[in-house]
């Protein structure tokens, strides 16, 4: 679990998915982190490799990126594409805004 970001960068990858993206969250861990039953999703984490959710109060979902990253500004990109990943996955429609 290496991470290519600051404590500060993560807080605010955090901040912004948990203020802003808690629907979107929640889709990629029922598509992509194998827990379709998911009622809640928070981001608890992001690193190199993957971001983390903790669900339904508790349990902690890792879903990998599919790729290292390495800056900051890679973070979007990847949660977008895993959102249309988990979208198509899912069998729903993305909203058109990502």
């Amino acid at each position: 679990m290496s991470t290519p970001f600051t404590a500060d960068a993560v807080e605010a990858i955090k901040r912004h998915m948990n203020d802003d993206h808690t629907d979107d969250a929640l889709i990629i861990v029922r598509g992509l982190g194998g827990r379709p039953e998911a009622g809640t999703a928070m981001t608890t984490g992001v690193d190199a490799e993957a971001i983390e959710f903790t669900i339904d109060g508790g349990e902690r979902v890792r879903v990998p990126w599919g790729e290292t990253i390495t800056e900051r500004a890679q973070v979007r990109q990847a949660v977008v594409r895993l959102y249309r990943e988990a979208c198509e996955k899912l069998g729903i429609e993305a909203r058109g805004s990502h």
